[in-house]
């Protein structure tokens, strides 16, 4: 597995794409206009993966999906240990939202907390970890 975080619009995508060889049609975006979440539920049990996530090579935005996640009361920790064995050979983008305000909202708070902490567990399961802050990658694993 490979992590690569940092803030949004920091073209953590470029660098995936520069880095490891990915064309679009590698990358499945969750939460993009087209509404795919990247998660499919069945029948009140943990989320999976939908077919389109499970079948790309990167996965871009999991922030997104944890949203998801937060709101039905999945800790997105958890979503990723139990999916541990379809993500090992991805590359993982996440936006980095534990920077600036805290916000006010409870779930999106929540949110926040719980995005740091699934990118703590991403981060000690992941092979290789990049930050990549204006188009410059730092690599940290």
């Amino acid at each position: 597995m490979i992590l690569i975080f940092g803030g949004a619009y920091q073209g953590k995508a470029d660098f995936a794409k520069r880095t490891f060889g990915l064309e679009d049609e590698d990358i499945f975006y969750c939460g993009e206009a087209s509404g795919q979440k990247g998660l499919a539920q069945e029948n009140g049990e943990l989320p999976s993966l939908s077919p389109q996530a499970e079948g790309a090579r990167a996965i871009h935005g999991l922030e997104k999906a944890f949203l998801d996640l937060v709101r039905t009361g999945t800790e997105p920790k958890d979503f990723l240990a139990a999916h541990r064995e379809q993500m090992k050979d991805k590359i993982l983008m996440i936006n980095d939202i534990s920077q600036g305000i805290v916000p006010v909202d409870p779930v999106l708070r929540a949110w926040r907390e719980a995005v740091g902490r699934a990118m703590l567990w991403l981060a000690s399961e992941s092979d290789q970890v990049y930050r990549v802050f204006c188009g410059m990658e730092q690599r940290l694993k």
